[in-house]
């Protein structure tokens, strides 16, 4: 689908949508509006969309889908590292679009819900305001589906939890059974809470069913 008709299907479906043409006019349209959502295309004009997000993600937690034609397995775990909530290739129904965008910010609101602090192993997470501490109390940026991930696992301290588990917590969708997601989310996460992310301590793989974390939580 063009982006035209993307934007034509859902503003149909109630959504106000907004569009750009290039990484330029989404920065300003960035700076004059509130947006809730973006759909990005890796291929644009002006500037790739895999150092666009990079960009973005110094900047903000805005909700990221790439809506693109290349399927390369590489760009989707570039992007999904890169802290896209999604990535959706081409051809695709406008139906699955839809249903996608409205996971995404379904999650994106969840700050509604009742929530608490956890702390483990000198670090706070608030629930309720989806923020992450460090023991120097310093706020970390966690993109939705690191920090989906990282509740899910404070959620279930000392159990394992298989690959299934975690990519329902994160993303609720159908996928293959080769769907990387969840991995390239634990490697996020260990970069930014691991004292050594390449002898992680916090969350441990078990080979073969999927991801334990190791601190009791409170």
């Amino acid at each position: 689908m063009a982006r035209d008709s993307i934007a034509s299907y859902f503003e149909r479906e109630g959504y106000r949508v907004s569009t750009a043409s290039d990484a330029k006019s989404l920065r300003l349209l960035l700076a004059r509006e509130k947006v809730d959502l973006v759909l990005l295309d890796i291929r644009l004009p002006d500037q790739d969309g895999l150092s666009l997000i990079r960009d973005l993600r110094a900047e903000s937690n805005l909700p990221v889908i790439f809506v693109t034609g290349r399927d390369d397995e590489i760009d989707r775990v570039v992007g999904l590292e890169l802290g896209a909530d999604d990535y959706v290739t081409k051809p695709f129904s406008p139906r699955e679009l839809l249903a996608r965008v409205r996971t995404v910010l379904r999650r994106s609101s969840d700050s509604s819900r009742v929530g608490q602090q956890r702390q483990f192993a000198g670090w706070t997470v608030d629930l309720t305001q989806r923020s992450l501490t460090s023991p120097r109390g310093e706020e970390v940026r966690l993109t939705r589906g690191e920090f989906d991930l990282l509740a899910a696992l404070l959620r279930h301290p000392g159990q394992v939890l298989s690959r299934d588990v975690l990519l329902d917590a994160v993303s609720h969708r159908d996928v293959g059974p080769n769907d990387r997601t969840v991995d390239v989310l634990v490697a996020r996460l260990r970069r930014k809470i691991e004292v050594d992310p390449a002898d992680p301590q916090l969350i441990v793989t078990e080979h073969g069913i999927g991801y334990r974390f190791t601190p009791s939580a409170r």
